[in-house]
């Protein structure tokens, strides 16, 4: 019974050891871990802000991180990549109001808009609502993601923007390499590289939920991209631009990512 009870004794002792390297070395790693976040957190805290372009704000490690990511994403993007859809019962009947920035114009007037296409060659084209809605219509019900953490499904509908590309024989356009769009008054401005630009289900919206575009929506038109996160999805287009060059970009020039892809 002795030697039953000494061989049980040192069984549990040998478990309670066990245990205690275990707990030592997790928490020994969990230390190092913590303190290289600490080092490189402080280290980027530390290093210089990039100098202000089209981009600004980020860190210069962050930013040359950020580019390299958008040089990845680009050369691998793949227009046959297709958001994922659902029924329309499934699209949120309120739509959430994220940001009025460049829409909070009390001079502005959905009557008198026409949309401005500054062409490659310096030509301006202007296109009114009526001619867009006259194209195809496509209709879109995705997963609206925003960088701040938060997902709606929502339903659009409008002209895709390939299609608005080859109504008006705009293949010299669509050669560049970015898209710039920004909002009447100016005040609210994307570039998007063009792959994202003619994707399929990229759309200029002028319909929300089977209704025209309210204000705060970006009415008359508006940016759907799927495959980009919301900052990208500009409210109240007033002008198309195209260039080989990124174009100025609202939340960029902030120090946010330029691609901002998902």
């Amino acid at each position: 019974m002795n030697d039953q009870s000494d061989q049980n004794q040192q069984a549990e002792l040998s478990v309670e050891r066990q245990i205690k390297r275990r707990t030592f070395i997790s928490f020994g790693i969990f230390t190092a871990i913590g303190t290289g976040a600490f080092a490189g957190w402080k280290w980027l805290y530390n290093s210089p802000k990039e100098v202000t372009t089209v981009t600004g704000g980020a860190r210069v490690p962050l930013r040359r991180a950020l580019n390299q990511s958008e040089l990845f994403f680009r050369n691998f993007f793949s227009n046959k990549h297709l958001v994922k859809t659902y029924p329309k019962s499934m699209a949120a009947t309120k739509v959430r109001i994220n940001s009025m920035i460049g829409i909070e114009d009390e001079g502005f007037s959905v009557n008198t808009w026409a949309l401005k296409v500054k062409n490659a060659d310096g030509s301006l084209l202007s296109v009114s609502l009526e001619q867009i809605k006259a194209m195809p219509k496509t209709e879109l019900i995705f997963d609206f993601k925003c960088v701040e953490g938060w997902d709606q499904i929502q339903h659009w509908a409008g002209v895709r923007l390939i299609d608005f590309l080859d109504h008006y024989k705009m293949e010299e356009n669509a050669g560049n390499k970015y898209i710039g769009l920004e909002t009447p008054n100016g005040e609210y401005y994307v570039g998007l590289d063009m792959e994202s630009a003619v994707h399929p289900q990229t759309i200029l919206a002028y319909e929300m939920n089977d209704q025209p575009l309210t204000n705060e929506h970006g009415a008359p038109l508006r940016l759907i991209v799927p495959v980009k996160y919301g900052i990208k999805n500009l409210k109240r287009i007033g002008t198309l631009s195209f260039s080989n060059t990124r174009p100025r970009d609202y939340w960029a020039e902030q120090g946010y990512d330029y691609y901002s892809g998902l």
